[in-house]
């Protein structure tokens, strides 16, 4: 008997139909001889509808605390309504908010990490042979303050919860059936993958591609936690995510990844002397703000420029630090830029493989594209570009590295939420 976590996203969950089709999948599995926990995110739009509501009630910045306190509300009407889905089915079944499954994080609001988790009472339930139900995205302080994981959340808890359980496997359940060369709703003909490295989902991840949270798979690689990524909407064969994957022949990128999210900031006319950058950066840290690519230009007459990237999102308060420390650092002046895209290559092969960023170069060139910014790594190189034109350049790249198949891919509904 294997002890299975199952992770169901907004969009398998996001009506009662669905939310029956989940439960039936649940029930079999557990009648197949494993144990299951299962995490559930909100249903559907519910994220989203609670915070339009915020926007009718108040026109400031609601408090960071009340905003946990409602948004986590989403995930409790997912796993009562589950619970009680499989119990009509005849199987015994305990839903449990995060704080009572045993999740500790630190004390912030809004994109907390978690710091413990205690899951002495999802265990027993387990072993009493229920079907437990956890509720993703959110945890409990010590202190005892409700508190949410930001996007993404419920991949984390997921692969946490496997980790400290010591489950045989994590599944993390889509409206996709695996991982893919790049966005099938950009390429109809990308290639799913049965198995990617850590290193490379994490690369994915955080360079855009939204099927797994970066945290979540951070979690996996650090805990060892098998992880396969499969379709709610069908029993197809998923995506395992280890720490080892074979290399199909003559396919050096694995694939293709983007993020809207970017913002480029340039400061111009900074006296070049030790330090400089150092004071910019420390206080965009302060600040919370997390910069990506870093470009500096060439010194004239004792005075350099310099860009960086940051999400979209923080543009604003990214000039404004900077601004703020003026004095200290002595530039002429700072700009911003949006509209861009980061447009990004990963594969394992790419280490030992010339050629590999030379021919992204090429293809997004003969597109009569400019590049405005790159940023390399071991297995991923990473152009900004202008974003009129991202889904042909996607589309470009994808057929370059040979990545285009004969089959088209499975895309069973909207995007998963959380």
């Amino acid at each position: 008997m294997s002890l299975i976590v199952m992770k169901f996203g907004g969009s398998s969950v996001g009506d009662a139909e669905r939310m029956k089709r989940v439960a039936n999948r649940v029930v079999e599995t557990q009648r197949n001889g494993h144990q299951c926990v299962v995490v559930v995110s909100a249903m559907g739009d519910t994220t989203d509808d609670l915070i339009d509501l915020t926007k009718q009630i108040s026109d400031g910045t609601p408090p960071a605390r009340e905003m946990d306190m409602l948004l986590t509300t989403g995930e409790q009407v997912s796993v009562a309504l589950l619970s009680m889905a499989i119990h009509s089915l005849g199987q015994s079944a305990v839903s449990f908010t995060g704080w009572q499954a045993g999740m500790y994080t630190e004390a912030v609001h809004g994109k907390a990490r978690i710091t413990d988790i205690k899951p002495e009472r999802v265990l027993h339930a387990v072993k009493q042979g229920n079907v437990v139900i956890v509720a993703g995205f959110q945890g409990m302080t010590q202190e005892g303050e409700i508190t949410t994981l930001g996007r993404g959340g419920s991949d984390t808890t997921a692969v946490a919860l496997a980790a400290a359980i010591q489950a045989d496997v994590c599944e993390i359940y889509t409206d996709v059936d695996g991982i893919y060369s790049t966005d099938p709703r950009v390429v109809k003909c990308a290639r799913k993958l049965p198995e990617i490295t850590y290193d490379e989902m994490l690369e994915l991840a955080n360079l855009g591609a939204a099927v797994l949270h970066p945290r979540a798979v951070e979690y996996a690689k650090n805990y060892n936690v098998p992880l396969v990524v499969r379709s709610s909407f069908n029993h197809n064969a998923g995506t395992n995510v280890k720490e080892e994957a074979a290399m199909e022949q003559g396919i050096v990128v694995r694939g293709i990844a983007s993020d809207k999210n970017v913002a480029r900031i340039s400061i111009l006319g900074v006296e070049e002397k030790p330090g400089q950058l150092a004071k910019v950066f420390t206080a965009l840290a302060n600040a919370q703000i997390d910069v990506d690519i870093i470009v500096q230009s060439g010194v004239l007459n004792g005075l350099a420029d310099f860009s960086f990237t940051v999400s979209l999102n923080d543009k604003e308060k990214a000039v404004d630090v900077i601004e703020s420390i003026r004095s200290e650092v002595g530039f002429r002046e700072v700009s911003s830029q949006q509209n861009l895209v980061k447009v990004s290559i990963v594969g394992a092969g790419m280490v030992s493989t010339p050629g590999v960023a030379a021919k992204m170069f090429e293809t997004i060139s003969d597109l009569g594209l400019s590049i405005n910014m790159v940023s390399t790594s071991e297995i991923k190189t990473s152009c900004v570009i202008e974003n009129n034109r991202l889904n042909e350049v996607i589309q470009a790249l994808h057929t370059a590295y040979g990545l285009d198949t004969d089959q088209q891919a499975f895309v069973g509904g909207p995007s998963e939420r959380r």
